[in-house]
């Protein structure tokens, strides 16, 4: 007699799958529960077409800045000159756009350039002098305040031309309106288009890996799980497209943040370079064992980190219209936070994009929410450093019960 030897997968439980991973799809919940707080709290203010443009704007430039802080931490460094050097490079802009009067297609690379300089002016003592990154970027701190006070005399200098503005206050045109924008309850077709589109298509491609796990007999979550989660995703991504369709549209500065995430996010997750920093700074000695070369990997973060605080300090800039010699001042320390409250470990190896794109929504809606409830800036602090003691507090605890 022959026994049958397939076994099949055997998928885990909805609660305990959801135990597993409370921390991942915590995140996300404690977002909706922020923001449904807010929302009452304010007496609907804060799901208005006009506030949530504006949460996009003024959040922007910290989810950006995210992006690059978690590389850094995973790869179990930090940077605290990140505000310093958006200041700087915001300095410089005006410096060119409105004393040199240059086009805004030839200052905008040579920012990013200067940004990346000014990182990989760090990331050589890091990574090639040995010393502490907490150092070296509290001194950057320090440096790049200075140089942003000697460029620009101590005065603001603006205004910006147009054409530069409309990289943080501009919005993707609608090419599908065909009638009076003015008497319709939607006032961008193109806005609501573009949601439903990438809604149906991160759908599909649920769908798509979901299957192609279970060919290759890869454990999944539950079925209810992943339903549920596609939902709730889907129906607050349409909510989202619909409010946003009914003021303006698309803010440019959006377009740009969701290229970023979506590059940063295939960098993490599938590239060489990205698996290689979460090894790094999972432990250094053996992946440098491995052959893995990680000064060189430690530069290059901080030079990825560089550019992209150039992009934040020309988007704070645009926004502002004007560069001053404190802007940026405090940001490092929002976007630090947002990374933390995301899931990312002050000892390295571990956070991922989306956690970090979270936390810095939960950052940027605490501060909006805030405002509209009108409490001041002290009362604010107080509640965002509690908010960050909570979320680092709750990952270790998961750690120990793990």
């Amino acid at each position: 007699m022959v026994s049958d030897t397939t076994t099949e997968k055997s998928q885990p439980a909805f609660g305990e799958y959801f135990r597993k991973n409370i921390r991942e799809y915590g995140l996300l919940i404690a977002l909706v529960v922020i923001m449904l707080f807010f929302q009452i709290i304010t007496g609907g203010v804060l799901f208005r077409p006009v506030n949530l443009t504006n949460l996009i704007l003024q959040n922007s430039f910290i989810v950006i800045m995210a992006l690059g802080m978690l590389l850094i931490i995973v790869a179990g460094h930090i940077d605290l000159s990140v505000g310093s050097i958006a200041a700087f490079v915001g300095g410089i802009s005006a410096i060119m756009l409105v004393k040199f009067g240059w086009h805004f297609s030839i200052v905008v690379p040579l920012c990013l350039i200067i940004g990346g300089l000014a990182g990989a002016a760090q990331g050589y003592w890091i990574a090639y002098q040995k010393i502490p990154a907490f150092i070296v970027t509290l001194a950057g701190m320090l440096v790049f305040r200075g140089l942003t006070y000697l460029v620009l005399s101590n005065r603001p200098l603006g205004p910006f031309p147009k054409d530069f503005q409309m990289l943080s206050t501009g919005f993707i045109p609608d090419f599908l309106s065909f009638t009076d924008p003015s008497t319709s309850l939607i006032k961008n077709y193109l806005a609501l288009i573009v949601v439903l589109v990438l809604v149906g298509l991160a759908m599909y491609y649920g769908f798509r890996g979901r299957s192609r796990n279970e060919a290759h007999g890869t454990e999944n979550e539950p079925f209810l799980f992943f339903a549920l989660q596609m939902g709730i995703i889907g129906v607050v991504a349409v909510f989202l497209g619909f409010q946003l369709s009914t003021y303006r549209g698309l803010p440019n500065v959006l377009v740009v943040m969701g290229v970023l995430i979506a590059l940063y996010t295939f960098v993490t997750n599938r590239s060489t370079i990205g698996r290689r920093i979460y090894a790094m700074g999972g432990n250094e000695k053996a992946a440098k064992l491995s052959g893995i070369n990680t000064e060189r990997l430690t530069f290059l973060t901080f030079v990825n980190m560089g550019v992209l605080a150039a992009l934040a300090g020309m988007i704070i800039a645009a926004r502002l219209n004007s560069a001053t010699p404190k802007a940026g001042v405090g940001i490092e320390l929002d976007v630090i936070a947002a990374c933390f409250i995301g899931g990312a470990s002050a000892s390295g190896g571990v956070g991922k994009i989306t956690g970090a794109v979270i936390g810095a929504f939960i950052m940027g809606v605490m501060n909006n929410g805030m405002s509209l409830m009108g409490l001041s800036i002290d009362y604010q602090q107080l509640v965002k450093g509690l908010v960050l003691l909570l979320a680092v507090y709750f990952d270790v605890y998961n750690k120990r019960k793990g």
